[in-house]
């Protein structure tokens, strides 16, 4: 299964020899898809398997014009992303597994800053990158597990202001991100994991169709005595949303969904009592950004110039 594209991979290196594979779930990333694969050869991985999840928009067929030599699994229907995750990494070898989106270009030498930070740390058991937007500017990718508080007011004030104490905190934007440090979670869009880890906990739960797979897994990988990383040394472009943005609508009530899944599952003593009310708000707050979605696309259809309003 490994490519031996000398065209792209050249002679085998430091992070090849590190049994290090590289897992890409795509759905209709377009020619994201592409260029992320690219950027995963070049960095000499020494193995990348792409799983597409029934995407339709030709993006497979793209990647294939290239000739990069990659393994392709086509699910034939759109499992989710921990579902196309877990089945990518049952196809291929490796001690460690790069697990990432289609949507996004990892930076020269950010693989290997990746091993390193994994492996100082023998309970380390996830690591992620630092990860920016197209325009350069950070994307707090790594979070602390909120107090029921704090996450009430980032999905409630959060949905007026996101300048807010409550966001500030979850994310943890009283830290530049700037320095290697432990965390509570780091965002699927891009880690690196042990295989012995992310086989003890069973991969990605695939109860979770979209979204809040990643803070699960990070919470069941503390609990399981794994530390979970975060390593700015490490950079990926991340374009955002490429698939998500086709089906706003359902990616919101997915989104909100796998809340309350992750909810339920971690709730303890007063937060288990309150968990009703909590359900409530979760479902309030999917309808309110639906309103506005749909209101903010109405706008745009009129000519009133995109959502900002």
């Amino acid at each position: 299964m490994t490519s031996t594209s000398t065209d792209h991979r050249g002679a085998v290196s430091d992070v090849a020899s590190l049994g290090v594979a590289a897992v890409v779930v795509n759905f209709n990333g377009g020619d994201h898809l592409a260029d992320c694969v690219k950027s995963l050869l070049s960095e000499r991985v020494g193995e990348v398997v792409v799983v597409d999840n029934g995407s339709s928009d030709g993006s497979l067929k793209m990647l294939r014009e290239f000739e990069l030599g990659v393994k392709v699994i086509e699910s034939g229907w759109n499992r989710g992303y921990g579902g196309g995750a877990n089945l990518g990494v049952a196809a291929c070898g490796g001690e460690f597994l790069l697990v990432c989106n289609s949507d996004l270009v990892v930076q020269p030498g950010s693989i290997g800053s990746l091993v390193e930070a994994i492996g100082n740390d023998p309970l380390v058991g996830i690591v992620g990158p630092r990860l920016v937007e197209l325009d350069g500017s950070l994307y707090p990718s790594a979070r602390c597990f909120p107090s029921l508080g704090d996450a009430i007011g980032h999905g409630l004030v959060g949905l007026v202001t996101k300048d807010n104490r409550f966001s500030k905190r979850y994310k943890m934007l009283g830290w530049d991100h700037a320095s290697s440090r432990q965390v509570d979670w780091v965002s699927g869009a891009c880690f690196l994991a042990r295989r012995k880890a992310y086989t003890a906990l069973g991969g990605f739960d695939e109860s979770y169709f979209m979204y809040m797979e990643d803070v699960d897994l990070c919470w069941r990988a503390w609990n399981a005595g794994w530390r979970v990383a975060y390593e700015p040394s490490a950079t990926v472009v991340h374009a955002q949303g490429v698939s998500t943005a086709r089906s706003p609508y359902a990616m919101t009530l997915a989104h909100h969904r796998s809340l309350l899944r992750f909810v339920s599952r971690t709730s303890r003593g007063t937060s288990r009592i309150l968990l009703p009310a909590v359900a409530a708000g979760i479902v309030g707050r999917a309808c309110i950004i639906c309103v506005r979605d749909a209101v903010g696309r109405g706008r745009e259809r009129l000519g009133f110039g995109g959502r900002n309003y």
